[in-house]
Formats: structure tokens, sequence, C-alpha cells
């Protein structure tokens, strides 16, 4: 909220910890020794804490009590930490985070600095900041990139990945260890002020995305300079709020909840393993967010794994008390919030009512002491996990050589151009020609910079208009005129004698953003009337649009021969248009979300369930542009699309194949989409849902063979019995370039396919000292988090259940706390892998094939490790197996 004034989990669970610092004092507390495994770390430090210096681990902390000069929410030039106002903020009990602060490195060390040594155990503070497109610091200028629902629009994981990486980068050589994005909510409702902070109207499309943004900011590890704990947000529903209004209730039973809105973060915590979590606000059928357990702690954490903390959104947990009146104290609502599972408050009530409602809740007995010890721990893994106790420092060089570099400059210019979304081009009126003897370029939105909401601030970056953009690139001899618009009948006197018009309207902050809610999709102000204005000039006119949100244009759908969306592009995004508008740049942005008729057609979007049949009496029901659409200057065809279903008694995997060939004149990217309906399913499903997408470039008269793999993560419903199944029965394919039309196939599925059968096989629940119990994971049925080993004599085993005799291949996920080392595998009483096995030092994960293995019976088997030289060990986090059935 806004201030108003893998694997991957595997390393992170045994190696982050690791740092440069080549020394080791075994005398040290074990908390403090790098080489000791993370759990134990964590443990002795809880062990040695005070239920105040606990309570202090979940707390926030704003600047402004920690440094001298400071504004609202930035540190201002010549900022030091000021050690009185943090011995009276922080004394020796420490501190759990620091925010609205945007130290640059010296600032950041300063401030660190104190906190380890003056607090009683040295705990390092965790320096959280805002980052959603871009990061800036008090001192230097970051890279400003294109809104999140542009690089939606690019529907290119890999540039989300990418993004993601360079602001981390420029985060983490400031000294900021968490950012809060990426935002996951799946947006069905336009009037929502926040859309434009979305991935769009799809949970795959969003799933997709926000698991490439999250490993891009965490990357391998989040043990180095460029990393940072990405934080998804606002978990859960939070884009489908009623009236479109924000924090509103959201209506939604727990089968919508799973299909959904929870989809959409699914890929960011269980594939990428998102270290934090932002809890919504709403309620979701009377129960607000931060006080459900069922999502908080049954799905987020028994059902998909999460390891990281949970963080309030700003007076979340206040909301408890003084909006949805389900606590009667302050002290009640922090105790509800903690108890459900969220761990960290952020502003909520004052750093006394908070940390006296923790103390005097675990001496009174209404707070569990487990409960604040799994709180405190969950804080304490990702300071481990960033190196904060081992490395807690920053290089000072380091930000001059991370903040704007050409790598993230080359990326914004970039997502700027695949983002753009031609909706409508008329007789081809674009590209225009460079040598246009005049073009008058109008609107409000042609000669500012419209960059969205959570913009940082820029000193000395000036962002690209799309007017200066076009003067760079026409010719000599072409006139450009400008006019604000601000004037009606001086803008219509611009455009007389105008070879081509460029109109530029949509949005701004303060009429999209957080907190700016709207009761009308229609263009904003005397827009409307502009448009109309102007175009009946007669003049070529090209719509371009600046928004966060999709507007109702009926009349410029009807009349106005090209529109451009532009979304919110970035410092470079007025060269990008330029570009798009002159042909120096082809575009293929797909929408993200779905452009209604009207206001009184929402919702629209395109997924709609399919007993929505009846029209409107007064107007067409479909969306005026569908979600995916996008028209490029090339043309494209679809053939000889095929799907094939996997042999029964397989893991499930339907292979889809199409060729798709540039059958017009120049280069373009076309965005292949996959769309799958079960053509009779237990419940009601989509018409039509996204399964797959692949953005792809092809030269003029290219064909290229796309396949999908549809696994059953695209193909599982959660059925009559609340349990994700694959159901038998036949299917609908659909390939082709948006969510409406393209090429169409069947394929049938005659068995049954659910949680330990045909496929990866569920393993037998069993207890861990680390994970927690038994998980199951939708995309790998039968993965089970083991532990950490550290016992090389006793080995380490697990319990699988074989529904019936045959032949399994078992997968082993493993990383070491080691030098090369061997160890036994042994199943069923056999042998099955005996020798050494290379490691690569502290980050080092690896994965083991073994099979065919051969069980004579239905039944329970063990699975055991066991050391070949105890002295050579130093221990091995088990992390997972799985068994598949090779039938």
């Amino acid at each position: 909220m806004r201030k108003t004034s893998a694997v991957w989990l595997l390393s992170v669970a045994v190696s982050l910890c690791a740092t440069a610092s080549p020394a080791q004092n075994p005398a040290a507390p074990l908390y403090k020794q790098r080489n000791a495994p993370l759990e134990r770390r964590i443990q002795d430090l809880l062990g040695r804490m005070t239920v105040e210096e606990k309570a202090r681990q979940l707390d926030m902390y704003p600047g402004t009590d920690i440094v001298d000069k400071i504004s609202e929410t930035h540190a201002l030039p010549g900022a030091h930490a000021d050690p009185q106002k943090m011995t009276k903020a922080l004394g020796a009990v420490g501190v759990g985070s620091i925010h609205d602060l945007y130290p640059d490195a010296a600032l950041y060390n300063e401030i660190q600095r104190w906190v380890i040594g003056r607090s009683r155990l040295g705990i390092p503070a965790l320096f959280i900041e805002e980052g959603l497109h871009g990061f800036a610091n008090s001192y230097q200028d970051g890279t400003l990139y294109p809104q999140s629902i542009n690089l939606a629009a690019t529907w290119n994981p890999d540039l989300a990945r990418r993004t993601a990486g360079g602001i981390a980068a420029e985060a983490r050589s400031s000294g900021v260890d968490m950012l809060l994005g990426p935002v996951l909510d799946v947006a069905r409702e336009p009037r929502w002020g926040r859309v434009e902070e979305d991935f769009g109207e799809d949970p795959y499309l969003t799933g997709e995305m926000g698991a490439a943004y999250v490993r891009g900011m965490q990357g391998d590890s989040l043990d180095t300079d460029h990393t940072v704990i990405s934080e998804p947000k606002h978990f859960v529903g939070h884009g489908s709020p009623e009236g479109g209004l924000n924090t509103a209730p959201v209506h939604a039973g727990e089968r919508e909840i799973r299909t959904t809105m929870l989809r959409s973060f699914e890929p960011a915590i269980r594939r990428s393993h998102a270290m934090a979590v932002m809890a919504a606000y709403h309620e979701i059928d009377g129960v607000p967010c931060p006080a459900n357990s069922w999502l908080l702690t049954t799905v987020l954490r028994k059902e998909w794994g999460f390891q990281g903390f949970v963080l309030a959104d700003l007076g979340a947990i206040r909301y408890l008390y003084d909006v949805h009146h389900v606590a009667a104290t302050p002290g009640d609502a922090v105790r509800l919030a903690l108890t459900s599972g969220l761990d960290m408050q952020f502003y909520d009530f004052d750093h006394a009512t908070f940390q006296n409602a923790i103390i005097s809740g675990v001496h009174t007995g209404t707070l569990s002491p487990k409960v604040l010890d799994q709180a405190v721990s969950r804080v304490l893994r990702v300071k481990f996990a960033l190196g904060l106790f081992d490395r807690p420092y920053v290089d000072t060089a380091l930000s001059a050589r991370a903040m704007r570099s050409p790598a993230n400059l080359a990326a914004t210019l970039q997502s700027s151009r695949q983002s753009l979304c031609l909706l409508k081009n008329e007789h081809a009126l674009l590209p225009l020609a460079k040598t246009l003897k005049k073009i008058a370029v109008i609107g409000p939105n042609a000669d500012t910079g419209q960059t969205g909401d959570y913009t940082p601030p820029l000193k000395n970056v000036p962002v690209v208009t799309v007017l200066s953009g076009v003067k760079s690139l026409v010719s000599s001899n072409t006139e450009v005129v400008y006019d604000d618009g601000a004037s009606i009948d001086a803008a219509v006197a611009k455009a007389r004698g105008a070879d081509a018009v460029i109109l530029c309207l949509g949005e701004r902050q303060g009429i999209s953003g957080e907190g700016f809610d709207r009761s009308s999709l229609d263009l904003p102000g005397r827009q409307e009337e502009l448009l109309e204005a102007v175009a009946a000039v007669g003049a070529p006119t090209v719509l371009v649009l600046q928004n966060g949100r999709p507007l109702a244009l009926p009349w410029a759908a009807a009349h106005v021969p090209a529109i451009l969306e532009a979304w919110y592009p970035g410092e470079r995004g007025g060269q990008a248009v330029a570009e798009t508008l002159f042909g120096d740049n082809n575009p293929a942005g797909r929408l993200p979300i779905s452009f209604p008729r009207s206001i009184g057609a929402l919702p629209d979007f395109y997924n709609y369930d399919r007993s929505k049949t009846h029209p409107y009496i007064d107007g067409d029901t479909g969306s005026l542009f569908p979600f995916g659409h996008g028209l490029s200057y090339t043309s494209f065809q679809y053939q000889g699309l095929t799907a094939v279903a996997s042999v029964p008694g397989k893991a499930v995997d339907v292979t889809v194949s199409v060729n798709v060939t540039n059958t017009g004149g120049r280069a373009g990217d076309e965005v292949v989409q996959l769309y799958l309906k079960p053509n009779t399913s237990s419940v009601e499903t989509p018409e039509r849902a996204l399964k797959g997408f692949r953005r792809i470039t092809l030269k003029p008269g290219e064909t290229r063979k796309v396949t999908f793999h549809l696994t059953d993560y695209e193909l599982e419903v959660w059925n009559m019995q609340g349990k994700w199944a694959v159901e038998p029965g036949d299917y609908t394919v659909t390939v082709g370039g948006s969510s409406r039309g393209g090429e169409t196939t069947q394929f049938s599925l005659r068995t049954p396919i659910s949680p330990g059968q045909g496929g990866i096989l569920t393993l037998a629940p069993r207890q861990s000292t680390m994970f927690g119990p038994n998980i199951r994971l939708t995309e790998e049925v039968g993965r089970e988090f083991v532990g950490y080993w550290d016992n090389p004599t006793a080995g380490v085993s697990w319990v699988i259940r074989i529904p019936s005799a045959g032949h399994y291949r078992v997968g082993l996920d493993y990383s070491t706390q080691a030098w090369p080392t061997a160890f036994d595998i042994v199943a069923a009483g056999k042998t099955l892998r005996s020798g050494p096995v290379k490691t690569s030092g502290w980050m080092d994960y690896k994965h083991i094939d073994l099979g065919p293995i051969s069980f004579p019976a239905a039944g329970v088997y063990s699975l055991a490790i066991r050391a070949h030289d105890p002295n050579n060990w130093k221990g091995m986090n088990v992390g997972v197996v799985t068994l598949t059935s090779m039938r």
C-alpha cells in the first residue's frame, strides 16, 4: 500500500548461509558459524533470544526512526545514521526490518554496522523497499522499466526474468535486500486502480510471468551482491474487489480461488521459491486475508511448501481491528494474525503496542510460544539465506557498475518495444512514412512521460516522450506541430493540413494507480470530445494510448483507423512508440487483459464459464478487443495442428504441435497461444483457458514447428470431491494468435488420473525435521521434502508406498555442504548406486535418475542413503525424492 504523507529452495536450505569469508571460529556460537547447517543456526539463535528480541524481529521500522536527514520516505543528501534516534528506537534489542529509506551503500553500511554492533546478539536488519518496475536510491538514478502491465503485454517470460534481475542488482548494490513485488493478482476488475501493476486477467499468463520475475530477482542464490528477496503480492484475490474498489470484499468460492486466484501465485512459490509473500487487506467469504489460516498456513505452507515469511500489507493487521472488526483490541488483532500464519507487521500499530501484544500474549498464554518461534524463524531464515550474518556489508563501488548498466538500459528499451499492442490498423495506415510533409502530435500524453504508479523518483534521467521520439525519427523536411489538447479548438487548428495526426490520449497517475479506482472506463475529462473533434478534420489519425487499465473505446474502434496501446512504457517509451509508428519496430505485443465495450459489460474476461450465454438486448456481449489480441505489420498462418495424448498408465503428457509461417513481407514476432477446454467435466469449466504460449521471431516465408507439452498441471480440475484430478474424456485444443479463433483439434484421455496414479507416485506421509509434513506439489505429485542429513553413519531414509508391482524410476534431488564425497543409495534391500559424487562447493545442486527398479509387489519400501567416508562428510540436504512408473 502507498504511504500517504527448485532447486533453488534446496540451495537456500543448505548453502546460502555460506559466504566468501574464509575465517571460521569454532568457539563462536553455532549461529555465527557459517559452515553450520542453516536450520541448526536458526534453532541455536532462537534458543538464545528473549521474547522481547523475538518480538522485535517481527517489526518494521521506518527510516525516520533511523537517520538524521530524511523526507517521509527517502533519505536526504548528506544523511547519516543518527545514534541518538537509533538508541531510542532500537536499543540493544535489534530490529526486524527497515523501510522507507532508499539508502546508498555507504548509508546502508553505516546503519547495518550500528545494528549489528549495538544489539546483544548481532542480528542484522533486513532492508525492504519498493521496486515494482525500477529502483532508485536516494542519491543515484536507477533504470526505469515499463510498468508491469507492459511486461505482461510482451508475453515474454525471459524478458520478465531479465527485468527483475536488473532491478534486483541495482537494489542490492544499494544495500536493499528485499523488494515488494511482483503483483500477481488476477486483474478481473478494470475499474480497480491497480490493474497497471498486474500481469493481466489470466492466471496462467500471470503465473508464468510471475515465476520468471521471481526467478530473476532471487536468482540461483540469495547470498550474492545482485539478488534480493522477491515478495509476490497481494495474497490472494486482491484483483477482483467488489465494485472495483481497492481493498473491498472479494466474492469467490474455494474452486474459483484455487483455479484462478491461487493459480497465479502458485508457480512463483512452488517453482521459483519466492521467500516472502504479502498478505492482502480484503476479506473472502467474511474471513480477512491476514487472519485466514487456510490461505496462509494450509495452502501456502502445507500444500505449497513455502519457506519464507509473510508480511502484512501496510495496515492490514490494523484492519482486523478497525475495519473488519474481527478483533476486539489491537493486541487481539496482532495475535490473531500471527496465529493465522502472518509473520511481520507493516506500520500497523506503534512499536510498543505491537511488541507488547506479543510479549504479553506469550506470558498470558494467549499466544503460543511455538507460533512465535515459527514466525521468528521464518524471518531469520531469509536473513541467513541472504548471507547477512556472514557478509553483512556492501561494496560501495558496486552501485557505479550496477545502476543503469548497459544491459539494464537495453532491457528496458526491449520491453518497451515488445509491449506495444497494435489494436487496429485499417487499410494498413501504419507504418507512417518518415518523409510526410506535416505531422500533428496532439494530446495531453504527447509530451508527458507517463510511467505509471510506483515509479522511482528520477533526478537526471529524462523520460522520452512520444513527441520527442517522433521528432527524432522523421526527415529533416518534415514539419512536426504539437498541441496538448487543452483547447480543443486550438488542437483542431493544428490538425488541419496535417498529412497524419498522432493523437496521444489515456490516463495519468492520479487517474490510474493505487487508490485511484474509477466508476467509468471512458477516456477521462474531455478527451473523448477532443478525439472526435480532431478525427473529424479528416486527416489520417493514429490513436496512441497510454493508460493503466483497459478503456471503453467504442467510438474510436469504429472511426479511428489505427490504434496503438502503449500502456506506461518506461523511460524509453516515446522512442519505442515512434519506432513502431514509423516501422522500425514491428509491433507484437498482445493484450493481457480484455477491453470491454462499455462499463455495463463488466465483468468482461475471456475465460468465462460456459453458462454465460444470454446476450444484452442493447449491445454485444463480446469484448471490444479480446485477451491475447494484437496485430503486426506482417501476417502469420497456422497449419498442421496435432495433439497426441500419452499412453494410459504413463505420466500425463499431451504433445501439441503446430506449424507457424510468416506469410508477410517483413520479419516479425508472433505470440503462439494455446487454449484448452474439456468437452465434458465433473464441474463447469471455462469456454477456453490459456495453457501455453510462445513468442517466436520469423523471417518472411519462414516456417517453425512450435510444440507444447500439457501435463496434469494444465489439465487438472478441482473436482466435486475437493481434489485436483485429470478427468477422462475428450478435450479441445485451439492454437492461434489470440483468444479468438485459430486452428482446432481434439484429443482423448481414457484413464482417470489423480495423485498417486498413472504418473509420479505419492510418497507416504513422513514428518521432516526441516520442511514439515509431506506436501503434495501439483506439478510433481509425489515430491517429498526430506530434510537435512548431517549424520553420515546413521544415514537417512524414506518410506515409499508402491501401489502395484512393476518398474519404477527413482529421482533424487540433493545438494551438499561438503567436499567431494561418496555414498550408497539403497532401495528394497538393493544397492542402486555406489561411488563418488563430485560437488562444486557451497552452492551445488545435483539430480540423479536411477532405474528401472523392479518392485515385486505393492507395499511399503524403504529408500536409504549412507555415506562411504563419515570423516569426509560435512552434510547433505536430501531434498526431494520422486518415483515414476515405467509401466
